[in-house]
């Protein structure tokens, strides 16, 4: 039989054996990797899973009140994971606590404090309550049938090794051993003995070589120790010079230029895109077996979306955690909604999910959820079901989708429950959203809801009751534990991890994301004890984790004739390390061959001009230039407000985009007090007020000032009741109310009355052109044959009105609405603070009105026959635009 590290390894070790036979055809031996031999053991016990195993640590770690308010969940599944490497590495702990605390103070080599003590009566303590529990864990069940395994021995065991041999496997070989001949075979050793591995393989120091081909856990301890001493000992005996020597003397021709490169990008885009380019550049010369190695995920995502968006597909062996995919946040954003009161953006997030409402049309769905959140961000709902409820009288489809909401939110509304009683709450609470039935169309889905039901299985007999908020940290954390392994994409393009590497041969390799910080990186070595403490208990260490990296690349070199290296030499203009194997593999062949491997940039670029990479289908984008589109006779508007003309004059394109193509910002709805809440207050203040009082002079100061004041507070206070920030704008416009009174006595002195606040108003200004709007105030004099003033409130300085007002047509909403009114005069009233003052245009009023509007009139017949609207706005008008990364303005105005 021959115990393989991977399926990998099976044809061509197939290959040779019929070489070496050299016959028409030979009887092959069993071939099988010893996870899958160990599956076909029955376990003599039924194995209390993970989840159970979790559990059972969260409630003692709650009952023991250990850790105050820290995530009790994520502590459980470390000290899990501690439990499992003492017992997969045979490790038995003292009797005795204190003889435990005594053990850990040798380690540590430090006297015990109160630090140390609590951590060796967590571990001490919990140790023994779960070894006591007879519980039958995934640990002892593989160590079992390994034993079983090598009791029933009989045939030869021919063991093909790829990394240092584990405990609990180099004693089921021993045992294996004693009944049959064992014969390991480290293709380690075969990979280093290739010449033009020379370089890679000085780098190496430090990596275990087995001599003894059967250790004890204590020898191999032992051997592995010695023998990093004595590399560490003969690297520091020779210079890197002398190494270089080294290799020119006895490996001239081992130069490793014609198979590895490497290439410094300069931030994340140019390393993806460089990913991407040399992906397709191997595609079209024929390579059917592309392997990237990611060390970094992030740049990874980034090329799989430039590959993918050019046809390229990557079959991703390393799968996606089920916390970062869409299956799993429609899960989330349902308990957010849940537990913020649905709060409207969490209800938004939770409708727009393509899972929710699965049973319906999708194009009714959409159409809902569209209306749905005009009708929350118009009326400002932040939350609560039922207010949005009251809002949906008469639309049948959004209020059936907030009914429902309402009776899945009754399935999961209790204090709490065992965690299988939540997921049978949550699972139903997903039929009554359809979310079940979209989840069912999607492979992740399909994968998801199996884990959940698995999960409430497993859990079924378990007693501990929890929390909402306690259950949804456990939720997260299984999601974050749990692989979607996509098994439909068949492609040559193949996205895996360095272990996985092992004894294959691809025809090119792209590693990607190398740089100091990801390789070698940080390992698994868990979060207690250091590697003192770990060495003395018997645990890996660090050094075993960065030895097995060291074999594993290695061996990617050994096996592959084509590699490139990327790496982010500059992050946020910053330097950026490569890792520091590459590094030294860099210096050593640049001294011994006068070669550093580097691909520079300039080199880079020339090599993706020569060649026709990009399809035809994504060609590259113009030169990016100011936008001048032309409006099509269909879209242009046949209404515009006072405001729109406003924009047109600012910037054509802004109007375009916000007026022609509708791309406006939606509502926001308002959770703090902003100045345009206190605006809208002050005009519902004032439009109040003048209602009740037209004419002030016939009454007494006092009793206006406590009118107006009386008005005030009776607007301000329902706001002051949600946010306390509103009494401190309702303070500020108690500073303008003597002014602004002693203001309008004055007005009423020389003759003007209010007539009418907050005013609608069409006009016809053609048979294609309307203009509408919203006045707020009019004021008439009868002395002088019912003249009529247009006013505006602004709650800004009156140095900046009149700024505004300096260069005539610049701002047109005083000119509208004396045109529309007819008005003799016009001015903004500026509120600001303790002051108030009028600031009117300098230009005759009803000249500047005419001419305002016959450029209207000019514009749009301009524009009907096809005239462009370009992005020509001021600095000022682009500052607080919404449509600047429409436009990009910041790329064109640099070139």
């Amino acid at each position: 039989m021959v115990l393989l590290p991977n399926y990998h390894v099976s044809q061509p070790l197939a290959q040779s054996l019929a070489r070496v036979a050299n016959l028409a055809a030979i009887l092959l031996p069993q071939m099988v990797t010893l996870k899958d031999w160990v599956q076909s053991v029955p376990p003599a016990l039924s194995v209390i899973p993970d989840t159970c195993r979790i559990t059972t640590l969260y409630q003692a770690l709650r009952a023991r009140r250990w850790f105050a308010d820290a995530d009790l969940w994520s502590i459980a599944r470390e000290l899990l994971v501690l439990l499992d490497e003492l017992t997969q590495n045979h490790v038995t702990l003292p009797q005795n606590a204190d003889d435990f605390l005594a053990q850990l103070e040798q380690a540590y080599q430090s006297k015990r404090g109160i630090a140390m003590q609590f951590e060796a009566r967590v571990v001490h303590e919990l140790w023994y309550a779960m070894n006591n529990s007879g519980e039958f864990d995934t640990a002892r069940a593989y160590q079992q049938s390994l034993a079983q395994l090598a009791q029933q021995a009989e045939l030869p065991l021919y063991v093909l090794l790829t990394s240092a041999l584990a405990a609990t496997e180099a004693r089921f070989l021993k045992a294996y051993h004693k009944r049959a001949p064992v014969m390991i075979i480290d293709l380690r050793e075969m990979s280093s003995r290739q010449p033009e591995c020379a370089a890679m393989r000085i780098i190496a120091s430090g990596r275990p070589r087995f001599s003894d081909p059967i250790p004890t856990e204590n020898e191999r301890g032992v051997h592995d120790n010695l023998r990093t001493q004595e590399r560490v000992e003969e690297m520091d005996a020779l210079s890197l010079r002398e190494q270089a020597d080294h290799l020119q003397k006895h490996f001239p021709h081992a130069a490793l230029g014609h198979r590895l490169r490497f290439f410094g990008a300069h931030g994340l885009e140019q390393e993806a895109r460089a990913a991407e380019g040399q992906i397709r550049r191997w595609l079209l010369a024929g390579k059917k077996n592309i392997a990237i190695v990611a060390q970094d995920r992030i740049v990874a995502r980034r090329m799989r979306a430039l590959l993918e968006r050019a046809g390229v597909l990557v079959c991703d062996e390393t799968g996606w955690k089920f916390s970062t995919l869409s299956v799993s946040t429609v899960l989330m954003r349902w308990l957010d909604a849940l537990q913020s009161d649905f709060y409207y953006q969490d209800l938004l997030d939770l409708l727009k999910s393509p899972f929710i409402f699965a049973d319906q049309a999708v194009c009714e769905r959409k159409q809902m959820v569209y209306q749905l959140e005009q009708l929350v961000r118009k009326h400002g709902v932040v939350a609560h079901l039922d207010t949005a409820l009251e809002l949906t009288q008469g639309n049948v489809e959004m209020r059936t989708a907030l009914i429902r909401l309402r009776q899945a939110a009754e399935v999961l509304h209790k204090k709490n429950d065992t965690l299988s009683g939540w997921l049978c709450a949550l699972y139903a609470s997903l039929e009554i959203l359809g979310i079940e039935q979209g989840l069912k169309t999607d492979d992740a889905g399909i994968q998801l809801l199996q884990a959940l039901q698995n999960w409430q299985r497993e859990l079924h007999a378990d007693t501990t009751h929890v929390s909402l908020t306690e259950w949804r940290h456990w939720l997260a954390q299984q999601l974050d534990e749990h692989t979607f392994l996509d098994v439909t994409i068949d492609s040559p393009v193949l996205l895996t991890h360095l272990a996985a590497t092992r004894w294959r041969n691809f025809d090119a390799v792209l590693m990607l994301g190398c740089d100091a910080a990801h390789l070698p990186g940080t390992g698994d070595s868990g979060r207690w004890f250091n590697d003192a403490v770990r060495t003395t208990l018997g645990l890996p260490t660090r050094e075993v984790y960065l030895a097995q990296q060291r074999d594993d690349l290695l061996a990617l070199l050994a096996m592959n004739d084509t590699l490139l290296v990327t790496w982010q030499a500059s992050k946020s203009g910053e330097a950026n390390l490569l890792s520091p194997y590459f590094e030294m593999l860099r210096a050593l062949h640049e001294l011994a061959y006068g070669d550093n491997l580097t691909i520079k940039p300039g080199e880079w670029d020339k090599l993706l001009e020569s060649t026709q990479v990009r399809s035809a289908e994504f060609p590259l984008p113009p030169a990016a230039a100011m936008p001048a589109p032309v409006a099509l006779p269909g879209l242009i508007p046949k209404r515009i407000s006072a405001s729109g003309y406003n924009s047109l004059v600012a910037c054509p394109y802004q109007f375009y985009a916000r007026h022609i193509l509708h791309l406006n910002e939606m509502d926001e709805v308002r959770e703090d007090v902003e100045k345009r809440d206190y605006g809208e207050w002050v005009h519902d203040i004032l439009r109040r007020f003048h209602e009740q009082y037209q004419v002030l002079g016939d009454l007494l100061r006092a009793d206006l000032d406590a009118a107006l004041l009386r008005i005030s507070v009776e607007i301000f206070a329902p706001a002051m009741q949600r946010d306390y920030l509103a009494r401190a704008w309702l303070l500020r416009w108690q500073q303008a109310i003597p002014e602004y009174l002693e203001t309008q006595l004055k007005n009423e002195a020389e003759g003007w009355r209010y007539q009418n606040g907050e005013v609608p108003f069409e006009l016809p200004l053609t048979a294609d052109l309307l203009i509408h709007g919203r006045l707020d105030r009019v004021d008439v004099q009868a002395k002088n044959g019912r003249a009529v003033r247009v006013l505006d409130y602004k709650m800004m300085d009156a140095t900046r009105l009149r700024n505004k007002l300096k260069e005539a047509g610049e701002d047109v909403q005083l000119a509208c609405y004396t045109y529309v009114y007819e008005a003799e005069e016009a001015a903004f009233i500026s509120i600001e603070k303790d002051k108030v003052i009028a600031v009117a245009p300098p230009q005759d009023v009803a000249e500047l009105a005419q001419a305002n509007i016959a450029r209207l009139l000019e514009v749009f017949e301009q524009m009907r026959n096809g005239t462009a609207l370009p992005a020509h706005g001021a600095e000022e008008a682009c500052q607080y635009c919404e449509m600047r990364g429409l436009c990009r303005k910041s790329e064109w105005n640099e070139r």
